[in-house]
């Protein structure tokens, strides 16, 4: 360097840069020899233009999921430190869009730009950060709102056999959001095409997708890939919580990622444990469901609430994955493959379902509506075994049969068809005013229908006096009488 164009600070000086090699490569993952710095989490460059994700350490080589490859990657290739992250963009450029775990669109359109980036594996909001699960979340289901509610902030599982409808919940809550200023994240993992195609199309349909981002790691992904779509989409969930909004995230489903996870840490050489998953599977699930909460004010006030989904086999919840997600969880819908089978829909068991705290975030009125209604449909649900062998019931268990009967026709509801909170107000109070006793079949379903028709008609509010309710809801049946 010449004197007249060196700095006045320069000083000359050794320095060192740890250059890597590949070893091998296949299925995903790239292993390289030396690189002695390298942390977990720490992104790899590749000379050939290949990038991986630090996953494993050992005393002389380090395990990598390969985010990006190149045809001429190969052992021998030469590798570096970064020194970076691996970051997802967060904000409202995402809202409408389909993305895969790396942000790159898959809907066609213009390359995602957002000037925010989060860590895709990022820390759990401290304890001290966060604040009372108090305001309700509404699926538009009628069964979760009223017997099983959830808040804003809490991670509610839904957990049942394969084709039993928990997807189909989990859209219908995406559905309900529109108009409720609620952010939603759809992530789909390792799920067939058609069924990543018909999703965003229902979603499209029922205009949805226009707050709603879907992330999709499809199954012909690598195992890396899969097993970061769920971090990924709670990034881009959690940038909109940081800026104080309510934002709802979809993970559907879990047990596919165990099961990529397994995969990944088998490729990687790690020592199986029960039924093969690595012994930080437990961890991995903890990790990613912490971070759904409700924040303080201090910290904006915003909130992530998490739906994810697990798959049983014959229904048992006791095996080692639904164990796992549902002592992680704030409580799980049940979903039963006789009910199903039975036509009773939405197939939801009511006996194993369970909200630990989505009854202190339910709406005053429909809390005191709802009531005993749990405790009635559980009584008239052992009781029902008895008609079944001709048993001689007294008046009062009979009226408890009929109530359990109506409830039942009550709570059916077809496919992505939400429902408001103010429909559910009105049925239940003309179901504790007797308006719906003797009423069965298609007369019942007149009736609520009349029901919602004068609610859109009415606008009323829930925190309108109950009178007024009531007053309303006598004057749409006349009405029609």
């Amino acid at each position: 360097m010449a004197a007249e164009h060196r700095p006045d600070d320069y000083r000359p000086k050794l320095r060192v840069i740890e250059r890597g090699r590949v070893s091998s490569v296949g299925d995903g993952i790239v292993w390289i020899d030396g690189l002695p710095s390298a942390r977990m989490d720490g992104i790899v460059k590749i000379d050939d233009g290949s990038e991986a994700l630090v996953v494993h350490l050992t005393a002389r080589r380090i395990g990598a999921i390969l985010l990006t490859a190149t045809p001429s990657l190969m052992a021998g290739c030469e590798a570096r430190l970064s020194g970076d992250e691996l970051t997802m963009p967060t904000g409202d450029a995402l809202l409408g869009r389909v993305v895969d775990p790396l942000a790159q669109p898959l809907d066609g359109d213009a390359p995602i730009v957002c000037e925010q980036l989060r860590p895709v594996d990022g820390p759990s909001p401290a304890i001290v950060a966060r604040d009372f699960v108090d305001r309700p979340l509404y699926t538009g289901n009628k069964v979760v709102d009223t017997l099983i509610p959830i808040g804003r902030g809490q991670r509610q599982l839904l957990i049942g056999d394969n084709g039993t409808g928990k997807s189909t919940l989990a859209l219908d809550a995406v559905i309900a959001q529109r108009g409720q200023a609620v952010r939603c994240v759809y992530v789909l993992i390792g799920q067939k095409r058609s069924s990543v195609v018909h999703t965003i199309d229902m979603l499209r349909r029922h205009d949805a997708l226009a707050y709603t981002t879907v992330v999709v790691a499809e199954a012909t992904a690598s195992a890396g890939i899969r097993y970061l779509a769920p971090f990924a989409g709670c990034a881009v969930a959690e940038g909109w919580m940081a800026a104080g909004h309510d934002t709802l995230v979809i993970y559907d489903d879990l047990t596919t990622h165990a099961r990529a996870y397994r995969e990944l840490s088998l490729l990687l050489r790690r020592p199986p444990g029960r039924e093969a998953y690595p012994a930080d599977i437990f961890y991995l699930h903890a990790r990613l469901l912490e971070r759904s909460t409700r924040l303080a004010a201090t910290g904006g006030g915003g909130s992530m609430t998490a739906l994810p989904i697990a798959e049983t086999e014959q229904g048992e919840i006791a095996a080692y994955i639904p164990t796992n997600l549902i002592s992680i969880t704030d409580g799980q819908i049940h979903f039963d493959a006789a009910l199903f089978a039975r036509g009773l829909l939405p197939a939801i068991d009511i006996s194993r379902s369970v909200s630990r705290i989505g009854g202190k975030a339910q709406h005053e009125a429909i809390k005191r509506e709802a009531g005993r209604m749990k405790l009635d449909f559980l009584q008239f649900l052992e009781l029902e075994v008895f008609t079944r062998f001709g048993a001689k019931l007294d008046a009062g268990m009979q009226a408890r049969i009929a109530r359990g009967r109506l409830l039942r026709a009550i709570f059916a509801q077809d496919r992505l068809d939400p429902h408001q909170p103010a429909d559910q107000l009105a049925w239940m109070i003309c179901c504790n005013e007797g308006l719906l006793d003797g009423f069965e079949g298609d007369d019942l379903q007149a009736m609520l229908r009349r029901l919602r028709e004068g609610v859109a008609q009415d606008a009323l509010a829930l925190d309108s006096p109950r009178e007024r309710w009531l007053a309303a809801i006598h004057r749409w049946l006349a009405a029609e009488s």
